[in-house]
């Protein structure tokens, strides 16, 4: 009968958060550094300040702590056993007839309790600091794109920049792609120079954006000093592409846990693919197995190590080869998923199933193989 001892494991849960909490401040410290000296090599020579680039650094730390998550409980469940097995208390729980899966089984609910957290809670916090993120990155011209576009339930924003320190920035109320343009309605633009100078206004009923040019139908444009001109017809030029609008919308990481589902359904409507944001959106539902399933991987390589055999090295080196194996087998579906080679749900839940299944497998055959 399998049975759950409380006390040993509040034992065993203690010190897998230590170890979690540890890891976890080391792996942001280096992410934090190395994303500083990157944003500092991208600002030479723009004059950012460094204090305003250490905030970009901190602003973007949370969603790159979702993309190392598993490789923290990785690490931590591999040093929590680790100590157990060098002072004996893992040999001594063995020899007292606890199996690995009882005082595995805490550590696992600890896991994806925290993986449900972390999507929960973190997640809608982290997506709004990588938001001003990239907010940051235009406004001191980090990004090698100068356009930038939002969605909402209020339509589509975008900004184009271009020569002479001008910027525009355009809002449709109503968006629908069809075959290889982009059909607006209710269009309202403004051109601004060096930011705070207000050069004029365009509202028009109905625009197409084709190839590097805006066509607007029943425009009124209002320049300040001059009565109102209507065109009905108007071209404005513009860098703006449909690929580019969809490579450049709201990308899945700056968009809340919550708001995931609304916005694709509002993008889908629209006419665009939401394929990206569908994706991502699975893979955070599934996270929490993810990182479940990595302490299954952990223990297949550290609850029974020999400590003078000197394999244990082979053991650990064994582990973090596994989570770099799973991490490519990540990735390779998710671009599979994104080519709609494999379905969207099936590509974003394969890894933590594929890799909790190979843990089971794997313990069973060292528990009662």
């Amino acid at each position: 009968m399998f049975r759950i001892y409380p006390t040993l494991s509040r034992y065993v849960t203690r010190h897998f958060l230590a170890a979690f909490v540890g890891t976890l401040l080391v792996i942001a410290g280096l992410i934090v550094l190395f994303d500083l000296i990157e944003l500092l090599r991208r600002a030479a020579g723009t004059g950012t300040p460094a204090t305003e680039l250490a905030i970009m650094a901190l602003l973007k730390l949370p969603n790159m702590i979702h993309t190392t998550l598993p490789f923290v409980v990785l690490i931590a469940c591999m040093v929590t056993f680790w100590r157990l097995s060098r002072s004996s208390e893992l040999v001594i729980m063995r020899s007292a007839g606890v199996s690995a899966w009882q005082f595995l089984a805490p550590v696992v609910l600890v896991t994806a309790l925290l993986g449900v957290v972390e999507i929960t809670v973190v997640n809608p916090v982290g997506a709004k600091l990588y938001a001003r993120f990239q907010a940051m990155e235009e406004e001191f011209r980090l990004v090698d794109d100068a356009g930038s576009l939002n969605f909402s339930g209020g339509g589509m924003w975008l900004r184009e920049s271009g020569p002479g320190e001008r910027t525009a920035v355009l809002r449709a109320g109503s968006v629908r792609q069809e075959d290889f343009t982009l059909k607006m309605g209710g269009i309202s633009i403004f051109e601004m120079k060096n930011e705070n100078e207000f050069i004029r206004r365009i509202e028009a009923q109905r625009a197409t954006l084709g190839d590097g040019v805006l066509k607007l139908r029943d425009a009124w444009v209002m320049v300040p000093g001059l009565p109102s001109a209507f065109h009905q017809a108007l071209e404005l030029p513009t860098t703006l592409t449909i690929g580019r609008i969809q490579e450049k919308y709201a990308q899945p990481e700056s968009v809340p846990f919550w708001d995931l589902p609304g916005f694709i359904e509002f993008f889908e409507s629209a006419g665009f693919s939401a394929h990206r944001h569908t994706i991502y959106w699975h893979s955070l539902l599934a996270s929490p197995l993810l990182l479940a399933s990595m302490v299954l991987v952990a223990a297949v390589f550290t609850i029974n190590p020999n400590q003078r055999s000197g394999k244990l090295m082979f053991r650990v080196l064994g582990g973090v080869l596994a989570g770099f194996g799973l991490y490519f087998y990540s990735k390779v579906t998710y671009a599979l998923g994104l080519s709609d080679t494999l379905p969207l749900a099936l590509a974003a839940w394969s890894p933590g199933v594929v890799t909790a299944l190979l843990g089971t497998a794997f313990l069973f055959h060292l528990e009662d193989g």
